[in-house]
Parts: C-alpha cells; structure tokens; sequence
C-alpha cells in the first residue's frame, strides 16, 4: 500500500513540474515529462508544406554506417544519392510547338558536413550533377547543371549562446556564409525545387537566432540567387539581392504554429533590367483543430515597392483545409485555394503582378505548368497510406488568370487586351510512392490537363498526357 502511494506522489510531482514551465500545452501526460526534452516543432499536414530538413534527408552520421574506421565519427555527415526519372510527355504545355517528348533526367549528389569538432567553426559541401538525355528539345537550366556545387559555407555555431528554453532545448546563434541549398515557409516563395532536375542556389549570409526544436526562433537571409549554367560554374544574378527575416512561434504549436517573415528583392539597373524593389510583408499559420482530425495552413503576403517607374502593389496567399479520416488507409482529403494578382492594365502606372520569389513549381501543378503569380486555383485532393512503405494521392485542380490581360508565364502566353478570357484549364494527377527499401524509392505518376478558353485561344493543345517513373537510390 505505501508503494503505491509512493507512486502516486511522485506522478504527481512530475505533473506539477511539468504545468510550472510555462504552463505548455506540449506536455500533455506523465510520460511525456519522463521521457525528458522533447521538441515544439510540429509537421504541417498540409500537402508538400513540410520543409527539406538542414540535413539532406539521403545523407547520415558517418558513425552510424557500420564502419570501423568511423566508428567514432559522430562530427562528420555523409551522403551520396541518385536519381533517375523516365518521362513521357505528350504535347507540353510549355512548348511552343506540340509533340512527344520523352526525355531521361539523371541527377546525382554528394554531400559532407563538419560539425562539433571545431567548434563554433563548422563546414559543408554538396555537390550535384544533373544531366537530360534523350529529349526532343534544346537543353535548359531546369534540367542540365552539370557537376555543380548547391552547398558549401563556412559557419560559426554558438550551441548555448541563449541558453536553453522551457523544454531544455539549447538556443543557438549560428551564421553562415558561402553557397545555400534551403527551404522556408511553405516553400512556395523559397524552395530548392526537389522535383525539379536542377536546384534553386544562393550566395551570401544566412544567419539563425535559435532552432527548429525551440519555442521561437529567427531567420535572416542576405543573399544573391545564383544563375544556373548547364557547362559553366554557377554565378550570382547581376546586381540582385534577396533579404528576409523569418519569424517562427511554436509556443502554442499544438494549436498552431505562426511564422510572421519580411521578404524583399532588390534588382539594381544594368543593361535594359529596370530597377525594382519588391516589400513582402506576410504571415503563415498552421496547425490542428483539436482531436476533431481538422488541420489547416494558410499564408497571406502583400507587396509593395516600385518595378522601374511603376508603382508595385501585389496580392498573394493560400489556405488549406483538410480532414483526416480514422480509417485503415489512414485518407486524408483536402480543398485548397491559391491566388497571385496578376497586372490589371499593362497601361498604366500601377504593376500588380505578384511577384514569386523563388519558391517550387510543384504542387501548383503536376505538370509543372503553373507558378505562384497571375492565378487563382481552387484544388481538391485525397491522400492515402495504405502502409509505412506505400503512399498515394489524386488531385484535380482548376485554373483562371487572376488578370486576363497579364501573361501566363509558364507557357510564355499573354492577351493584352483581355480578349482570350482567363480560364487557362482543369488538370487530373495521381501519384504511387512506393519505399521499396530504406535506401530506394519508386515513384510512378500521370496527370492529365485539358485546356481552357484562354490556352486553346493562344493556338496551344486541347489537352496534354504527362507519365513517369522515377527511382531513386541512397548510398548508406
């Protein structure tokens, strides 16, 4: 009998210690308090949000490969991957001429990383290679960037520069300079472009006032975006810089998660390039509706500025809804809605285009026809994890201009006088991912558009047929 109550006192005690740091919502039980400091960061649900981590996912620990030689090295991080895609593409939007295309993307990285040893000085270097072969049309930067460096920056990393927060988790100060391959927000304005065979590149600083697991943290960028050559070493964009400062709160991150950022992009004049500065004050939340299986995530962005001697003022953001159903397949179903102001008179003295930044192509479409600018697309899809080695999801997505006197930038198609409508299409997407092994994954996927009013009268297909597979292959 005493025991028992003996351990019912000290339950209690652990409770009581648990509700006297800062009242957080993120102990919920006894065993949480027991397990010791546990993380704030909480994983969108939303479709394709969840951000590329530091680490890149293909790379480990060099002391958890199994080797004798590196049993000890904990402060080193390897990685080697490759990826192979097949794609059948017939009658691509984006080509001024209609065909078959069949085109073989190979991509192949090598990552090492240095850390802990030498602190606060920490080191990393990734190296790509994307090439295409077998295609029908010329080679561009989306897919041929051979031999290339994507990372490599030295780093000063103060690990209790800040002490630690209510969870015990240390709050770093680290900054960095060199060559970044990363991700923030939702990806949707900076993204490194996964999907695509080429990689979205920057030069410059990057410094960061916490981590991921605290109950705040900072981002801050100033860097140039890098010009992809196919042959050539990769160099900064003329007189461009991309400066933000990203704010992320977790303290309620069961409920929600709010990430305020500043984005801006400066573009000085050369050659017949205007000068602009674009503002990009935003906000981004998202989280769960209790145990009600509800998630949503919604991002809403201003900008403001000038574009050569046009006044700028754009609008853009997204919100998804989506459910979670208690079943075996574990369905997720989702609505979507995006929006990017588009230019309403190429007359007058106002640009309302929104400007996107470097974010992803995909999900706006599986076609990768469609960027965050000039549109306004409502989507549904459905997810499924029928188990841990196989995931699948549909979707079916519509698409307007946001201004049918602005261009549709993908397909490089524009109607000034407005004459051509705006519906660009409807398109169909499906997506098998299948974990074959821990180190190998097959992708096959399809999605199929059929053109709208404005498409079709701009002399493009009525509709167009894309199919792949892809493979992928870890080394450790």
């Amino acid at each position: 009998m005493n025991l028992h109550l003996f351990s019912l006192l000290t339950m209690l005690q652990k409770t009581a210690l648990a509700v006297s740091l800062g009242g957080s919502v993120f102990i919920t039980s006894m065993m949480a308090a027991d397990a010791g400091p546990t993380s704030y960061y909480r994983a969108p649900k939303s479709y394709s949000t969840t951000r590329d981590p530091d680490l890149p996912k293909y790379a480990t620990q060099a002391s958890k490969l199994g080797w004798d030689v590196l049993q000890n090295a904990a402060w080193l991080d390897l990685g080697l991957d490759y990826r192979f895609r097949y794609e059948y593409r017939d009658d691509d939007l984006r080509r001024a001429e209609a065909g078959l295309d069949e085109p073989l993307l190979h991509r192949t990285r090598a990552y090492l990383g240095i850390h802990d040893v030498l602190d606060p000085f920490r080191f990393a270097v990734e190296m790509q290679d994307s090439r295409r072969y077998n295609g029908n049309y010329p080679r561009d930067n989306r897919d041929v960037n051979e031999f290339e460096i994507i990372r490599l920056y030295a780093e000063l990393y103060f690990e209790d520069a800040l002490g630690t927060d209510a969870l015990g988790n240390s709050r770093p100060v680290s900054l960095r300079y060199g060559i970044h391959n990363f991700e923030f927000l939702d990806r949707r304005l900076i993204g490194n472009n996964q999907w695509r065979n080429t990689a979205n590149t920057f030069q410059g600083f990057q410094g960061r006032v916490g981590q991921e697991s605290n109950d705040w943290q900072l981002d801050l960028l100033a860097v140039q975006p890098l010009n992809r050559q196919k042959y050539d070493w990769d160099r900064p964009v003329e007189q461009q810089w991309m400066y933000a400062a990203i704010g992320h709160w977790r303290r309620w991150s069961d409920v929600i998660t709010l990430e305020p950022y500043y984005l801006a992009l400066n573009q000085s004049a050369h050659g017949k390039v205007e000068e602009r500065l674009v503002h990009s004050p935003g906000l981004r939340g998202y989280g769960v509706v209790g145990e009600t299986g509800f998630d949503y995530d919604f991002n809403l962005v201003y900008q403001f500025g000038y574009s050569g001697s046009k006044d700028l003022q754009a609008y853009g953001g997204s919100v998804e809804v989506g459910y979670s159903f208690k079943q075996p397949w574990q369905p997720r179903f989702s609505l979507f809605y995006g929006y990017a102001s588009g230019d309403q008179d190429p007359n007058d003295n106002e640009d309302n285009r929104f400007e996107r930044f470097f974010g992803f192509g995909r999900p706006w479409s599986a076609n990768d026809y469609i960027v965050y600018e000039n549109i306004s697309t409502p989507k549904l899809r459905l997810e499924l994890t029928p188990n841990k080695k196989l995931r699948m999801d549909l979707g079916y997505s519509f698409y307007w201009l946001a201004s049918d006197t602005d261009r549709f930038s993908a397909a490089n198609l524009r109607d000034r006088q407005g004459d051509s409508g705006s519906m660009i299409g409807h398109e169909f997407d499906g997506r098998i991912r299948w974990q074959v092994t821990p180190k190998v994954e097959a992708i096959l996927g399809y999605a199929h558009f059929t053109a709208g009013d404005f498409t079709r009268g701009q002399g493009r297909p009525q509709d167009t047929d894309f199919a792949y597979l892809e493979i992928s292959l870890k080394a450790f």
